[in-house]
């Protein structure tokens, strides 16, 4: 039926389809085995496509093809014997039972402007990958808005995070019994600021460590709270932390369960929609990504890390041949409600931005982090013109040398504490303009989220042209709560 599976290696080439959009696709086999090879209808059922074992995770394969939009069927070939997966959408032809795909390519409904120094083409670079330029359109109709959106929701719902899995790289995790000193000084040195945890005892992933963390445990440092010293943090471990945490915001559940924690994660096969959704519904910024390699939940493997910039990054990717059937990204910024804004004078119920000056005390930036629910605050000058950003994020420089154990909250200023995450040779002078990404609010949609889908970007400052005066600011979530229509 099949052609023989070659020893040699083969690499799917599609450098003679020279005129044709090709579209990335990822092919997965999670179902493990010993050699595992891809052959379909693109390959004309002859040529067989070696996978490889995804790194950390030996049991799940992967290869990466160029196809052309269309309709294709494949099979998988493991160790010899010719499989599909049931999980996935089949039918049965000539080749017995067969898995099935359709790649669109989006036609192009709205027609963009183009730039006048390169006509008939389209650019704006997306990390290498070239994203179409349009420009801002202050008028957008309701009805672009929810094509817009549908064909979003469209394609987050037919892709899965498999997508977002990169060819390799490391993952770290933190077992509970750790001191949470130590844990604390692993993420500076690591340069991240969460990290998922893993309980020893049942084999599991039973939570995550962020910055949060330790924002909260210096304020109670501070404090000089009863629940935990500063001697104590050298031996107080995870899971202690976590528990004690819990118990102090009254959350802790009477079921008897060793972890009273709520892990949000999600599985390789669930959509992207349903991703960003977890990371939106629970308010977190990065969502493991766990295999089972059994159906009990047993043998988790953590194979990935998603972020919102990763899923905006495939938003930008599908729809670079094709801007104009976004309408939306056309459309200022300032004319849609998408982000926080300061309040304009008169207006009622108006919340103000959070903002602080460079001598405000860091114990407010903390305070203002767990009171206001911000993950970054601007620091302005008298005028409110953007000086510089602390971030949660930014508090992990504080276990650099201990330094945490040698301030005080209301004493060390904003300021000071940014000065703690920098090189001695730090040349940029007083403030570091190259932490704050900016926009304006003339620029376009499609601008916003070309900046965010970098994954250095968290978030943009919306600042007046010339004065650099703050007007508001956007984050991953407020993009994706505007892609969605979440009020």
């Amino acid at each position: 039926m099949f052609g023989s599976v070659a020893d040699t290696g083969y690499e799917y080439d599609v450098s003679g389809l020279s005129g044709l959009i090709l579209i990335p696709k990822r092919f997965v086999w999670p179902y493990g085995g010993r050699r595992v090879f891809l052959t379909g209808s693109f390959t004309r059922w002859s040529e067989h496509i070696p996978m490889s074992p995804m790194e950390g995770c030996p049991s799940v394969f992967q290869v990466v093809c160029s196809l052309t939009p269309g309709y294709h069927q494949f099979k998988f070939n493991v160790d010899g014997e010719w499989r599909h997966d049931e999980h996935e959408p089949c039918v049965s032809g000539n080749f017995g039972v067969v898995n099935t795909i359709y790649l669109v390519r989006e036609p192009d409904i709205t027609p963009a402007t183009v730039r006048a120094e390169t006509p008939g083409r389209y650019h704006m670079e997306v990390d290498n990958d070239v994203f179409g330029h349009v420009e801002a359109n202050p008028r957008t109709q309701e009805s672009d808005l929810e094509a817009s959106r549908l064909r979003i929701s469209t394609f987050l719902s037919t892709h899965t995070a498999f997508e977002l899995l990169p060819e390799s790289g490391k993952v770290n995790a933190l077992d509970i019994s750790l001191p949470v000193k130590q844990a604390f000084h692993i993420l500076y040195e690591q340069g991240i600021s969460m990290a998922p945890l893993w309980d020893f005892a049942s084999s599991q992933f039973v939570g995550v460590l962020s910055a949060m963390d330790f924002i909260l445990i210096l304020r109670e440092l501070g404090n000089h709270g009863p629940n935990l010293t500063e001697e104590q943090l050298e031996t107080h471990t995870i899971a202690a932390w976590k528990e004690g945490k819990f118990q102090l915001r009254g959350a802790l559940e009477s079921n008897g369960g060793s972890h009273p924690w709520r892990f949000v994660h999600a599985e390789p096969n669930e959509c992207l929609k349903d991703v960003a959704l977890k990371a939106l519904q629970n308010k977190v910024s990065t969502v493991p990504i766990i295999h089972y390699a059994s159906e009990d939940g047993s043998f988790p493997h953590l194979l990935h890390l998603a972020s919102l910039s990763g899923i905006l990054k495939c938003i930008c990717r599908h729809f670079k041949y094709s801007p104009g059937s976004l309408p939306i990204l056309q459309v200022p910024i300032g004319s849609i409600p998408l982000g926080t804004w300061v309040p304009k004078v008169g207006e009622p119920n108006g919340q103000p931005l959070a903002m602080l000056r460079p001598n405000a005390s860091l114990g407010a930036a903390l305070s203002m982090f767990v009171e206001a629910k911000v993950s970054s605050i601007p620091i302005v000058d008298d005028n409110d013109s953007l000086l510089d950003i602390y971030s949660r994020s930014d508090i992990t420089a504080l276990a650099k040398d201990n330094t945490y154990a040698r301030i005080s909250l209301d004493d060390i200023t904003i300021h000071q504490a940014l000065l703690l995450g920098r090189d001695a040779n730090y040349r940029y002078g007083l403030y570091n303009h190259r932490r704050c990404h900016m926009c304006l609010r003339s620029d376009s949609l499609h601008k916003v989220m070309e900046w965010l889908a970098k994954p250095e970007v968290r978030r943009l400052v919306i600042v007046e042209a010339g004065s650099k005066r703050v007007e508001g600011i956007i984050s991953l979530s407020d993009v994706f709560r505007f892609l969605f229509g979440i009020g």
